[in-house]
């Protein structure tokens, strides 16, 4: 089964998540997560399910405050991530990489609707026709809703701005000329010709479609692609690809997440959207269940393969030395969720007696926390992602409530119990390969140097 894998299976994988457009959504997308954080944080203390604290904020003007620091960071998050892949496309390429990340920024404006109705709380106050002059942008697509249209944009934007350098297509100015101002020439034919075809692009939607880019991805490819992730079996997947990429010795929650993160990051922020609005998110609202937040708090908590069960077992219920080191060594870690020394250490890659309750632990965890959010024993996650490295309970409680972290608690207590078990078989064998070799270390002391065994 190994060799297949490695062989078969896994390599055009790797060559798949190894290509540049995957590398550049995967290195791109990293440029929203501090703002997604700090907004994150102040949606955080706008909202906090406290009512005595929410009274307060919102009679300070408090909450309104927060809110400003949200919509101009988390908000718009697709504005970083247009720019972002762009950027890692042309410097992956060896060319000055902030030129093509504002060239894809202007693109993205470029297929903004000009005009648009002015709304609050998705009631129409001012119908598009009726908008003579608009002085804003609207945030409504600058978000996760314009997520999948930016990633677009910066891809292809990225890869032409590079064909037109690789091909030396640019304005040449002399040596003496200041790098600043060469470096604005050198981007002028690309920027130029790749802003004119958005400009046509923009034209063809809106004279024949009546509509925009945006928004015809929006509907066509974004919402059933968020559909079919919030769903149960969209789940499921996800939460067992990661470990399986893992137990072959392959970062599963780099490659998922890199493919599958900005679909739940998407379905977070709209969670996010209702929130900041003054609702609570809900199927009723339009709330979604499998966030950035359920892979986070409920998937990868501790680590990958939720191995702080196990972890528990290796440092207080383990015979063998091997294990109860890697326990202690792996307690601290975990609490942060990180557990790389326990993957390699243990192991867990490439360990088939370990292999199902690592492969199955998230599976088990996220669905029965899909299952809790579903019929209402915990509420749908608020919205805000916080820092990876949140202790658990913590973060349980910062994206939910206080049910989401006792639930957390239960999902992580679980784990010693499906971990058992197997890590039991595991720690005889290593028992007794250590009492093997101990006996063999005094035998050959006895022989060498007639020493008594003990």
């Amino acid at each position: 089964m190994g060799n297949f894998m490695n062989n078969k299976v896994l390599p055009p994988i790797m060559k798949f998540v190894n290509t540049k457009a995957i590398t550049a959504l995967k290195n791109g997308m990293l440029f929203t997560l501090p703002f997604i954080m700090i907004g994150s944080v102040f949606l955080i203390l706008a909202s906090l399910p406290v009512a005595s604290w929410a009274a307060w904020m919102t009679k300070t003007g408090l909450s309104a405050i927060c809110l400003q620091i949200y919509n101009a960071s988390f908000g718009v998050m697709s504005i970083f991530a247009v720019v972002g892949i762009a950027y890692t496309w042309v410097k992956d390429d060896g060319f000055d990489p902030l030129p093509a990340g504002l060239t894809a920024l202007v693109s993205f404006f470029i297929i903004q609707r000009p005009t648009t109705p002015i709304t609050i709380d998705g009631k129409v106050l001012v119908s598009a026709a009726k908008v003579t002059q608009v002085s804003m942008i609207d945030r409504t697509w600058l978000g996760g809703q314009g997520m999948i249209a930016a990633i677009l944009i910066g891809l292809v934007t990225g890869w032409i701005y590079s064909w037109f350098l690789k091909r030396d297509i640019r304005i040449k100015l002399p040596e003496q000329v200041p790098a600043a101002v060469s470096g604005s020439f050198t981007a002028l034919i690309p920027a130029t010709a790749i802003t004119v075809g958005w400009l046509v692009v923009y034209g063809l939607f809106d004279v024949f479609g009546h509509t925009t880019l945006v928004e015809f991805i929006y509907k066509v490819v974004q919402t059933p692609l968020q559909g079919l992730t919030d769903t149960f079996g969209g789940m499921l997947i996800i939460a067992l690809l990661i470990p399986l990429f893992w137990f072959f010795g392959v970062h599963g929650a780099v490659i998922i997440g890199g493919i599958m993160g900005p679909l739940l990051q998407a379905n977070s922020l709209a969670n996010a959207k209702i929130t900041a609005a003054g609702h609570v998110a809900s199927a009723a609202t339009g709330g979604h269940i499998v966030t950035q937040s359920l892979l986070d708090q409920f998937g990868t908590v501790t680590g990958s393969g939720m191995t702080f069960g196990l972890v528990v077992f290796m440092t207080f219920f383990a015979k063998s030395q091997q294990m109860k080191s890697i326990g202690r060594l792996g307690i601290g870690t975990g609490i942060f969720n990180i557990n790389e020394p326990v993957l390699f250490g243990t192991p867990i890659v490439m360990n088939p007696i370990l292999a199902a309750p690592f492969i199955l632990m998230p599976a088990i965890s996220m669905g029965a926390t899909y299952l809790a959010i579903k019929f209402g024993l915990i509420p749908y996650f608020r919205g805000p992602m916080v820092p990876w490295t949140t202790p658990p309970i913590i973060s349980g409680l910062l994206v939910g409530d206080w049910r989401t972290a006792l639930w957390q608690a239960f999902m992580i207590f679980s784990s010693f119990f499906v971990y058992m078990p197997f890590a039991r078989k595991q720690d005889n064998i290593l028992y007794k390969q250590e009492k093997e070799a101990l006996a063999k270390e005094q035998q050959a002391a006895v022989e060498e140097g007639g020493v008594t065994a003990e």
